[in-house]
């Protein structure tokens, strides 16, 4: 009497087999950078030559932050897959009992990880790339309307040979991507009008006149901001990127409503600042300078008019009177 297929299927052995989607070689490989640079480039040019002199002029801008937000949501879902693999590798080393299914399951965690972080490595190099395509076209920093735009791209941990060692690697990525290694530069200024466009231009480019000088004596400079889309924290985010120099974000806690500038005062003086550059602003900020010098921190004060020091500006006024 014959079977069928799936009765015979049924009676053999079979609990030891996995079956698994085989990936190809170049799996780990990631797009070749420069025709990343090309080709976000070119879509960008001809996406952008559409809205000049269209109804939608006025949305560019918003269109060009929406599709670095793009690559940047991607990989942010990829650093939540990373997560989830480095929770699980933690629960399997804690549960060790040396069996072949346990030791496979772990290395299963690593790869799952491995290839997520490579992933996530990618989507940030588009993202950068279309940052700074965004940057060009609008003088602005690229931020994200929420959490911090880290770059892991200097921190990949593929090189791992066990579950300990990508636990450790992933500590040490996170933190280096967080406060990235040099000397902390305290930049504080609020939002202001002026009076014409020409005042605006003079005010943008003594700040980054200012963070020129200050850059000349801190080779290492990491510039520290409180990340303001609208003051001049973007002004001061737009030299960074310029500049290539490393720069970290203090956003307001919400939750502690009207402390939340004061305690970012201190998050950023915990840093130990060589200087702290100051712009006018409000109360707050007011409270950052007389906090820095009562630390003992170089304070380069530029909260004169138009970004000038107070003093320089008192002596001009009172010699043309």
């Amino acid at each position: 009497m014959h079977t069928s297929l799936a009765a015979q299927l049924a009676q053999l052995e079979l609990g030891y087999l996995h079956i698994e989607r085989i990936g190809s070689a170049a799996a780990s490989e990631l797009p070749d950078p420069d025709a990343v640079d090309q080709t976000l480039g070119a879509i960008w040019s001809e996406l952008f030559a559409l809205f000049p002199d269209t109804a939608l002029e006025d949305d560019a801008e918003e269109l060009a932050w929406g599709i670095v937000n793009l690559f940047h949501r991607a990989a942010t879902k990829r650093g939540g897959q990373i997560d989830r693999a480095t929770d699980e590798i933690r629960c399997l080393l804690a549960s060790a009992d040396g069996s072949e299914i346990h030791t496979t399951e772990l290395e299963t965690q690593i790869a799952r990880a491995r290839a997520a972080e490579v992933a996530m490595l990618g989507l940030e190099s588009f993202r950068e790339a279309a940052a700074a395509l965004y940057m060009s076209e609008t003088g602005s920093s690229w931020r994200p309307a929420g959490g911090s735009r880290l770059n892991h791209s200097a921190n990949l941990t593929s090189a791992v040979v066990d579950g300990r060692e990508f636990l450790r690697a992933r500590s040490e990525s996170r933190r280096t991507a967080a406060m990235p290694q040099g000397t902390a530069v305290v930049f504080a200024g609020g939002r202001l009008s002026f009076a014409s466009g020409e005042d605006a231009t003079t005010y943008a480019s003594n700040v980054w006149a200012t963070l020129d000088k200050v850059r000349e004596h801190v080779a290492d400079m990491v510039l520290v901001h409180g990340g303001d889309g609208r003051g001049a924290d973007r002004l001061a985010a737009s030299w960074a990127e310029r500049r290539k120099v490393a720069q970290i974000a203090f956003g307001l806690d919400s939750r502690l409503g009207p402390r939340a500038g004061f305690k970012r005062n201190e998050q950023m003086l915990s840093l130990k600042p060589r200087y702290v550059v100051a712009f006018a602003g409000n109360g707050v900020l007011e409270r950052l300078v007389i906090q820095a010098k009562e630390q003992g921190v170089a304070v380069v004060d530029r909260r004169g008019s138009l970004g000038t020091h107070p003093k320089g500006e008192a002596r001009r006024i009172a010699a043309a009177a």
